[in-house]
């Protein structure tokens, strides 16, 4: 690990930037000198995200349109955030994603592959198009955020599960083939993030102070992963203790664990009017235009 980077004058594209972790990455990387390009497929409300945190002093900020499922779109995003500018994106956060809640075999074929559009093949193709201009550069940094569901397995979030192991495994493997490069890799893993997509979800209270993060905390993380070049970053640090605990176990028993500290109930008994509207949403925008 070499000395700190300053981000202060970087430019730095967020995917699904308009809310949530989305928007508190912005405004952690704004707060640092740097400018900040929003991406969303909800580009009304980018640019109402932009207007917004334009107010900060010295704010550099922009919302642009982009659906990180059409290729074309992507490679549209990474052109205007180059010149919104006038000058080539740093930094890349691949934060997009959806995380429908329920059982499996209830979730709807489409509902599965859009999961896989976005959190899988939304992050490959960010990494592929924004790796390959920073080695054109010779510099830059990607962040995939992934999750701890990246990790291990939770009841009612099974295709969530596995994008997100998709996520983990990936960004690993993309930053041992680039670790003789000048281009920073990292995978930051965050727990219960109080947005969006959490909401309803039936967290133990016992298990709030290990399993339930603000926004603000992952862009923290995010922001240091960069930094300092972190390759793997968990957030909170004591959750990511708690799984690689629960790992070390057999599955039977590792699941017993779970069922004893109700993790096992999290997202299969979340409560339905909470999460209505989220997936509303997102069932809206799966939509073609």
């Amino acid at each position: 690990m070499g000395q700190p980077v300053s981000l202060a004058g970087k430019v730095v594209a967020i995917t699904g930037g308009a809310r949530g972790i989305g928007k508190a990455t912005a405004t952690a990387f704004l707060d640092r000198g740097a400018a900040v390009v929003i991406g969303d497929l909800d580009d009304e409300l980018a640019g109402k995200t932009a207007v917004e945190l334009s107010a900060r002093p010295g704010a550099r900020v922009t919302g642009l349109p982009l659906d990180v499922t059409d290729r074309d779109s992507f490679a549209r995003f990474f052109d205007a955030a180059d010149a919104a500018f006038d000058a080539p994106v740093d930094v890349l956060v691949n934060n997009a994603g959806i995380m429908p809640t329920g059982h499996y075999v209830d979730e709807a074929d489409r509902m599965t592959d859009r999961q896989l559009e976005v959190n899988v093949q939304g992050v490959l193709t960010g990494s592929k198009l924004a790796v390959r201009r920073f080695l054109t550069r010779g510099r830059g940094h990607l962040v995939n955020i992934a999750s701890l569901a990246g990790l291990t397995g939770y009841p009612g979030l099974a295709t969530y599960c596995a994008t997100k192991h998709a996520v983990v495994g990936f960004t690993e493997a993309l930053w041992g083939e680039l670790r003789d490069t000048p281009i920073g890799v990292s995978a930051v893993m965050p727990a219960v993030v109080r947005t969006e997509l959490s909401a309803g979800a039936n967290i133990p209270r016992s298990m709030e102070r290990l399993t339930v993060v603000d926004p603000e905390d992952v862009a923290e993380a995010v922001v240091d992963a960069v930094i300092h070049d972190r390759p793997k970053v968990v957030v909170p640090k004591s959750a990511g203790v708690m799984v690689a605990s629960l790992s070390l176990l057999p599955t039977r028993a590792k699941f017993a664990v779970g069922r004893w500290l109700k993790l096992d109930v999290m997202f299969t008994e979340s409560d339905p009017r909470a999460r209505a509207r989220y997936h509303q949403r997102i069932a809206v925008e799966e939509q073609p235009s």
